[in-house]
């Protein structure tokens, strides 16, 4: 390529990145950084096809500059870490939210065909459940306790336990969507039906709001980020169904970062129902207002960093959808 056409095609693209290195507090980090492997690559071609012209100088200058601006004023990573869940998280899920969606309407779906189901086959229930957890759960309810299943174990390990498992279900529901989207289907699938099936074994036994009260204590929580994950195991499947303008294996790069960058937003949410569903759900009958109260906030957190809050974002130009 002449050089005279190298910097027709270049010229607009180095100027915005020099006014990005002129005003870098406005510009976010990953931005800057992607500024400066373009300038990089174009300087090692000018390096190549012109080692003895002014716009190799001029490219040299202006990545010895970027580097400075990029790494000079390098944040800890204490602020990283806050920068992760104030940005990069709300700006993935933005851009990722049709996923989610996708999701949340398929667990909504499945967990409607588990409670139908449930209700014209008795057997469903067993089928799902296992006979041991609802001759279990039957016993429970008739003694007045319909969440006492929740008691049973130690606290601590109980949590531990929990927190893993629950951990384990989410990354499945990630990790199948290999499978071109059918694997995490799956497994929202069969999460939602069993919800579904849980559900109505308290309702059938009159039992459903009192059950309720102490499950969703956890469960808020525990579902949201279920179906968040297989939200992210439905990008990666479709990034090969759909790779759109790119090749498969960079549509594929891009959208397993995306989904990685959400399903670890979920980790410390996973952490939290553990940690309820250990401790405090087995307490549910001391006080009804206080166990509402938890679910309520518990709602309010997951619907306000996950749905209001990166749109927020967005209405404030933050980010281009």
């Amino acid at each position: 390529m002449r050089e005279a056409s190298f910097i027709e095609r270049n010229k607009e693209k180095w100027l915005k990145i020099e006014e990005h290195l002129k005003n870098k507090k406005a510009i976010h980090p990953d931005e800057l950084a992607a500024d400066y492997i373009e300038l990089t690559n174009d300087l090692a071609y000018s390096q190549t096809f012109y080692p003895k012209s002014k716009t190799k100088d001029y490219l040299n200058e202006l990545a010895v500059f970027a580097h400075q601006s990029i790494y000079k004023d390098q944040k800890n990573s204490d602020k990283q870490f806050l920068q992760f869940f104030k940005y990069d998280v709300p700006k993935t899920v933005f851009e990722s939210r049709k996923y989610l969606l996708y999701s949340l309407l398929i667990f909504g779906l499945a967990t409607l065909i588990g409670i139908i189901s449930a209700h014209f086959d008795e057997g469903f229930i067993r089928l799902i459940l296992g006979d041991g957890y609802v001759d279990t759960t039957i016993a429970n309810i008739k003694k007045g306790n319909p969440a006492a299943i929740y008691s049973s174990g130690n606290a601590t390990g109980s949590a531990l336990a929990i927190t893993i498992n629950n951990i384990r279900v989410a990354f499945l529901a990630f990790a199948f969507g290999i499978f071109f989207s059918v694997g995490s289907g799956y497994i929202i699938l069969t999460n939602g039906i069993m919800l579904g099936a849980f559900h109505y074994i308290f309702y059938k036994f009159g039992a459903l709001g009192t059950a309720m009260s102490a499950i969703w204590i956890h469960g808020t929580f525990e579902i949201s980020v279920i179906i968040i994950a297989g939200g992210c195991g439905l990008m990666v499947g479709n990034s090969f169904l759909f790779p759109k303008t790119y090749t498969r294996l960079e549509s594929f790069k891009r959208q397993i970062k995306k989904a990685g960058i959400i399903l670890v937003s979920t980790v410390p949410f996973f952490v939290v129902a553990g940690t309820l569903e250990g401790y405090v759900t087995r307490h549910y009958q001391f006080s009804l207002l206080l166990s509402l109260l938890i679910i309520f906030i518990s709602l309010i957190i997951i619907v306000y960093y996950y749905i209001i809050y990166p749109i927020q974002l967005a209405k404030k130009h933050l980010w281009k959808n």
